[in-house]
């Protein structure tokens, strides 16, 4: 797949893959971004991945809690807040149309070669 068509299409539902994910519970920065990667998104930098989570805080979408490290420097928790989880539920309903329209409308037609 072009690397810079993916980037553009990751680009419009980041937000949503980082809220998803939240909803599992909370993690690191680091540990988030291992977890994009796992699901296949890819490496995610911290310079993409930090300004969301700093965007979806300031919306109040997401919460943070610095800890102590135990063995190392501390960490910074993301956890979605309540109304983080309700907007993730409805932006993933959203996601799902949307996503049914495109396959819809990508789908070969009869008589198409």
């Amino acid at each position: 797949m072009n690397d810079n068509r993916r980037t553009q299409w990751l680009r419009g539902v980041l937000d949503l893959c980082v809220l998803s994910a939240l909803g599992g519970g909370e993690m690191y920065g680091y540990e988030l971004a291992q977890f994009l990667d796992r699901a296949g998104l890819g490496k995610i930098k911290g310079g993409t991945l930090y300004p969301i989570l700093a965007r979806l805080e300031k919306a109040e979408l997401v919460d943070s809690d610095w800890r102590v490290g135990e063995q190392g420097p501390g960490r910074k928790y993301y956890s979605l807040t309540t109304d983080g989880r309700r907007y993730m539920e409805q932006q993933n309903a959203s996601w799902h149309e949307f996503s049914e329209l495109m396959r819809r409308l990508l789908q070969p037609k009869a008589g198409d070669q």
